[in-house]
């Protein structure tokens, strides 16, 4: 019997995060979900999380595990959003992009947005906050100026979530396209590593 619950999708390859953690693993996190856990789960995960297909999560729902003394961890996506509103009632929050919602440097719900295929769970588009994390490393690389990050960002704040991309990241700034050809930046990816590397720490 699973003592823990992670709720994954397009964030990281499950067959990876099986690698890393022996828990029951389940589709993006809607509304209704935790109530609907099996008995015996005490350690529950929420990476990513449905915020258009259906109702999201609510922290209500959080904080009534937590008042049951379930541990909640949140990184990456819908788990980060989460975890941001609630950490000050127990749930935790892992990871920078956790970080960035909790400090304020980020605020918007489709920061962490993007589409993906509903089998295979393989992301049809990117989010704004990993490009954000990349450009950051750009800059920090010297391949482009901090102003011209923040001009691509605000280029790709008017674009639809589900149409962002790097194919339009390059359109509007060329000089990118060498830096991201030879880079594999994905903050979620990465947050969600951290996630599940903190609860296999505790089994």
């Amino acid at each position: 019997m699973y003592k823990t619950a992670v709720f994954l999708g397009p964030s990281l390859d499950v067959a990876i995060a099986k690698s890393i953690l022996d828990a029951l693993f389940l589709p993006p996190i809607k509304r209704g979900d935790l109530q609907q856990l099996p008995e015996g789960i005490c350690n529950i995960g929420i990476i990513d999380g449905e915020f258009f297909q259906s109702l999201a999560v609510s922290p209500k729902e959080i904080l009534t595990l937590l008042d049951r003394g379930s541990k909640v961890f949140g990184s990456s996506s819908m788990g980060a959003l989460r975890a941001a509103e609630t950490e000050p009632y127990g749930m935790v929050g892992i990871g920078k992009i956790f970080e960035r919602y909790r400090d304020g440097g980020i605020d918007a719900d489709d920061e962490v947005a993007l589409t993906y295929d509903p089998v295979s769970y393989r992301p049809l588009s990117e989010a704004l906050v990993n490009i954000r994390f990349v450009l950051e490393a750009a800059v920090l690389e010297n391949v482009i100026t901090q102003p011209v990050a923040m001009q691509v960002i605000r280029e790709l704040q008017e674009v639809n979530f589900p149409f962002r991309s790097y194919a339009i990241v390059c359109d509007i700034c060329p000089q990118l396209r060498n830096f991201l050809n030879n880079r594999c930046l994905n903050q979620k990816r990465d947050d969600a590593i951290l996630l599940l590397q903190t609860l296999a720490h505790m089994n």
